[in-house]
């Protein structure tokens, strides 16, 4: 019998796509000798009908030379074109030659980047077991690479033709176990989750969105304390949405321009969007006082001007959303009141946990305070790491709980030594854009996070790392006080500029420090939660000794032996 990874797809209830691929397995197993290998995705099928953790590719069968074989399986009613196979689903077709070919390149690229050009050899099947291909000469694929509902009986026969068990094992045959075992089998493909993860995220997040807006007292003054990944910047965009249909002028504002320039894309074109001091310059100019970007206490008088421009109506808004609130200062407060129309509402919203500049949380006396500390973006196996680790000197995070469907993403640890900090640090990030992208990540889901401010980090002057451009703050702002970024691919941000935001895999960077201390502990908290499906975090040997993480190398080696 053959060995099936995972082993529990068995104890699995399945139902739809998902039940044809347990029949499968079924098959496979008994079909195939014990010294084959069968890794599935029939896990992540119980998530979305349509899913498979390999790309279009529901198994992937290793022989025991270490050869591949990619087997996709197609189900139900397929339709046969001038320009190939095509499965239907619902209103929309997909070419099955096309997406299986897809799912190829994706696997060379990884295997490429792991093990080196032309050390392995994949193969192809398409199964069709509902399906009589009639003109196999126009399916898109090898005709003897199908086998359709006239040759299901002998699919075994035909993996194990492709597949010989005589053949001299390949060098990297036990990588490759590794590899699928411990990465794919575990993660799902990233470029195909991507989208998925987010939106189910969005939607189990939504509730905060949802509730928190059915509240009613006036004056409308709520203060919203929520954990990463709580929903907040559901709720704001919400809230602006729900003021702009009802003919209000909103006005967001942040503390980080980042995030004001992130939530400006999402919001209604109605509300006015900006962070605080953006929002002080707007309201400067329109004084007829242009501030001047090249002093260096130019944000300083941003505030002293906009605390003492008298407020027309121009700049007066039904509805106020402060995000990041944990950031203002105590004299924003009066500031920014003087914006509110008579009867508007104001909402606060905040995270203690993000509180990296170690300021006192700002008085609202009278306000109503809703709290939440249930995170629904971060994967469960991080927040139960920032639970353990950060929970130990800040015992807010130890009292979080996880409600993301998503768990065992598997944090990853790349150490360099301190006392070639710049060099070490920048070749361990390399490193960890090079493995990000063999696990199917795209440039553009990759962010660089550096655990220093952008002044003091190695990278900020960096153009690239190795092969791959840096998109970047260049720390000058044009005449209109618009930041100026460099081209690139990847992005790299501070974790000072990215709070409030995600990605689907971070590299935590740069985290070098010698005891931990509850600003560690906050910095690591606010680095770990921007991830919501990979976080693998780049640290000093000093700091990992307080990080209770394992290396990857240590991993790997432990495993190969």
């Amino acid at each position: 019998m053959a060995r099936i990874v995972p082993d529990d797809w068995k104890s699995l209830a399945a139902t739809g796509a998902a039940a044809r691929e347990r029949e499968t397995l079924a098959l496979l197993e008994e079909a195939l000798p014990a010294d084959y290998t069968v890794y599935h995705g029939v896990h992540w099928t119980r998530l979305n009908q349509n899913f498979s953790v390999f790309g279009e590719a529901d198994f992937v069968i290793v022989s025991p030379a270490g050869r591949l074989m990619i087997v996709e399986q197609k189900t139900g009613f397929l339709r046969e074109t001038p320009k190939g196979l095509v499965k239907v689903y619902l209103q929309t077709e997909r070419n099955v030659a096309i997406a299986l070919a897809h799912t190829i390149e994706g696997l060379h690229r990884r295997f490429t980047a792991a093990f080196g050009a032309g050390t392995y050899f994949i193969e192809e099947l398409l199964y069709c077991p509902d399906h009589i291909v009639k003109d196999a000469a126009i399916a898109g694929v090898n005709p003897a690479r199908i086998v359709d509902a006239t040759r299901r009986d002998r699919l075994a026969a035909v993996i194990r033709a492709a597949l010989p068990a005589d053949e001299p094992r390949l060098a990297c045959a036990s990588k490759i176990h590794h590899f699928l075992a411990d990465e794919l089998a575990l993660t799902p493909d990233a470029s195909a989750l991507v989208g998925q993860a987010g939106t189910l995220v969005t939607r189990l997040a939504g509730g905060l969105a949802s509730w928190a807006r059915r509240l009613e007292f006036t004056p409308f003054r709520l203060r919203v304390i929520g954990t990463a990944g709580s929903g907040k910047t559901q709720l704001a965009v919400q809230v602006m949405k729900d003021a702009a249909a009802r003919g209000q002028r909103p006005l967001y504002v942040c503390f980080n321009r980042p995030l004001a320039d992130h939530i400006a894309r999402v919001a209604p074109p109605e509300a006015k969007v900006a962070n605080y001091h953006q929002l002080c310059d707007w309201i400067a100019r329109d004084a007829g006082r242009e501030p001047d970007f090249r002093s260096a206490q130019v944000f300083e008088e941003l505030e002293t001007r906009f605390a003492d421009t008298p407020i027309g109506p121009r700049w007066q808004f039904d509805v106020l959303i402060v995000d990041e609130g944990q950031d203002f200062q105590q004299p924003w407060v009066a500031a920014l009141e003087r914006l509110l129309r008579p009867g508007a509402a104001w909402w606060w919203l905040e995270d203690p946990l993000q509180n990296l500049y170690m300021r006192e949380p700002v008085a609202l006396p009278g306000w109503t305070t809703l709290k939440e500390t249930t995170n629904y973006r971060s994967p469960r196996d991080i927040l139960d790491y920032v639970r353990d680790v950060v929970g130990a000197s800040v015992p807010l995070a130890a009292a979080l709980a996880s409600g993301s469907p998503f768990d065992g993403s598997d944090i990853s640890l790349s150490v360099y030594d301190e006392a070639n900090a710049a060099e070490g640090s920048i070749e361990a990030t390399k490193r960890a854009i090079t493995q990000a992208l063999s696990l199917g990540f795209r440039k553009q889901d990759i962010v660089v996070l550096s655990f220093r401010g952008r002044e003091g980090s190695a990278m900020t002057a960096q153009d690239h790392l190795g092969p791959h451009r840096l998109r970047s703050f260049t720390g000058k702002y044009d005449l209109f006080g618009n930041p100026e970024y460099r081209e690139g691919d990847v992005l790299f941000e501070s974790i000072y500029r990215f709070k409030g935001q995600a990605a689907p895999c971070v590299i935590f960077t740069e985290i070098d420090f010698d005891a931990f201390d509850e600003r560690i502990a906050r910095k690591l908290f606010v680095g770990a939660t921007r991830a919501t499906m990979k976080l693998i975090v780049v640290a000093s040997q000093r700091a990992a000794r307080h990080l209770h993480l394992r290396d990857s190398k240590q991993v790997r080696d432990a495993r190969e032996t």
